[in-house]
């Protein structure tokens, strides 16, 4: 048996103890590292950790412990209400805001990311308190960053455009950018109605008075028949509950799958208790809150004009924070998400044993060299998909539009059609609680049970990795693009 296949079953073995073991997967994975590095692949520790990601540990640690602060001081909770005044009290409207927001991010140059980092926080915040599905709000914020990932001017665009140009492929960067803008759209719209989103406009709009009743009542004054109170705390069930979606939806199948888990952000069918009401003191800015909103525009400022590292830059902001209110901040550290930390740099980490030792390049070039141009494609567009799920995006696509060159060459595929279905299928899997964006909105999400959330992304991630790139590969190479 070969070191590779040897490297990929170890994978498949991590996969199943952590599903029904309940360990972390990060920690098996680190073990898995070790073994399969030293035992098969005969590299020295310094090549075991060369794969740690190093920028992703800061940007988890970064961003988690400033919005932690965000919220001991009330500052996300003031975010939330401004965002239910700038919609007209249209809930429903949100999770599209966060959605063109994030795309608008990532289109005039922000890494993905970052523009995740910025947005998801705020977002999940939105999600728990009026108790609209995490994984609706977090695939709206990833999808949209996605969504305007390939603009002729965005990081994504330039890069992608950059290799097929030194290829000497015939590109085309707006049919890029509306293939990854239309693909994203579309399941959005999909993610959307599946996982509650009707059910949010049939709330109809709610207001927030100015001295503050807690909880969303409609433009009526009568309580909102479907309205939530915040996500209980882990280990409560909330009484008369029931799960966002219709039986059957992606949603509530995830859910039926995994157990009923307590703790978790429910939408109601039946008018909610009467939520407690906002003092004056709770609905204003104080100086703490004032600091902070200045340190979230801050960050967007160093990531977006300055270039600076999202990560080291929130950990500064929210180290002068905690300096400056220590009271607000004293257990901001204990709210770092940890778990989520250790599980994504685990895997990551033996993702890189796998590209250390070759196995990612030998299952792609085994693919290049199927005889039939139309079957290569489609295994590409999976391989892409796949290996994204757990490694750097626009690496993956570095990698696999050269090993498309021999076939695009000879002009049995188009070339245009072929780009683009790659850049697709290696982008829209980011909702994979492995990836950065899918990492950052798992450690994002506050008052919510964060394994099940994570099995539910994975369950999530796993079906956009099995339909979407079949979809890509139909629509966009089948037809012969370019």
């Amino acid at each position: 048996m070969s070191p590779e296949l040897i490297s990929i079953l170890v994978l498949v073995v991590v996969f199943v103890i952590a599903t029904t073991r309940s360990v972390n997967m990060g920690a098996l994975a680190f073990a898995a590292a070790f073994a399969v590095g030293g035992l098969v692949a005969d590299l020295d520790a310094d090549g075991i950790f060369a794969g740690f990601p190093g920028d992703l540990f800061v940007v988890l640690v970064g961003v988690t412990y400033l919005f932690a602060i965000a919220r001991a001081n009330g500052t996300t909770d003031w975010l939330v209400h401004a965002a239910v005044r700038l919609v007209r009290g249209r809930v429903a409207l949100i999770p599209w805001v966060m959605f063109a927001l994030t795309g608008a991010l990532t289109a005039i140059g922000a890494v993905s990311p970052a523009a995740v980092a910025i947005v998801a926080p705020i977002a999940l915040s939105f999600a728990a308190r009026y108790g609209i599905s995490p994984l609706l709000m977090g695939a709206m914020v990833v999808h949209g960053a996605q969504a305007g990932g390939f603009s002729p001017i965005s990081i994504y665009g330039s890069i992608v455009n950059g290799i097929v140009e030194r290829e000497k492929l015939p590109g085309n960067e707006v049919v890029l950018f509306l293939a990854s803008l239309a693909a994203n759209l579309v399941i959005a719209a999909v993610v959307f109605v599946m996982c509650g989103g009707l059910k949010l406009w049939a709330r109809g709009a709610v207001n927030e008075s100015d001295s503050g009743s807690g909880g969303p009542v409609e433009a009526a004054g009568s309580p909102a028949p479907a309205a939530a109170s915040p996500a209980p705390a882990a280990g409560r069930r909330t009484a008369g509950a029931v799960r966002v979606g219709d039986g059957g939806t992606p949603c509530s199948s995830e859910a039926e799958s995994l157990g009923e888990a307590p703790g978790t952000a429910r939408l109601r069918t039946h008018p909610a208790p009467a939520a407690p009401t906002r003092s004056p003191e709770e609905a204003r800015l104080t100086p703490a809150r004032t600091a902070t909103l200045t340190s979230l525009l801050a960050l967007v400022l160093a990531v977006l004009v300055f270039d600076l590292d999202a990560g080291l830059t929130a950990i500064t902001l929210a180290v002068l924070l905690s300096t400056a209110w220590p009271k607000d901040s004293r257990k901001a550290t204990g709210e770092i998400a940890w778990p989520t930390v250790l599980l994504i740099c685990g895997v990551l980490t033996y993702v890189g044993v796998l590209d250390e030792m070759g196995t990612i390049t030998w299952a792609g070039e085994g693919v290049g060299g199927i005889g039939v141009p139309l079957l290569a494609a489609v295994l590409l567009c999976y391989i892409g998909a796949l290996v994204s799920a757990f490694a750097s995006s626009v690496g993956i696509m570095g990698a696999l539009i050269p090993l498309a060159v021999p076939f695009l060459e000879r002009g049995e595929i188009g070339a245009v059609g072929m780009i683009a279905a790659l850049a697709v299928s290696a982008t829209v899997v980011d909702v994979s609680p492995f990836s950065t964006n899918g990492a950052l909105v798992l450690a994002a999400a506050p008052d919510v049970d964060r394994e099940r959330f994570f099995r539910q992304l994975m369950v999530y991630g796993g079906i956009v990795v099995a339909v979407v790139p079949a979809a890509a590969w139909l629509v966009m190479v089948v037809p012969g693009w370019g």
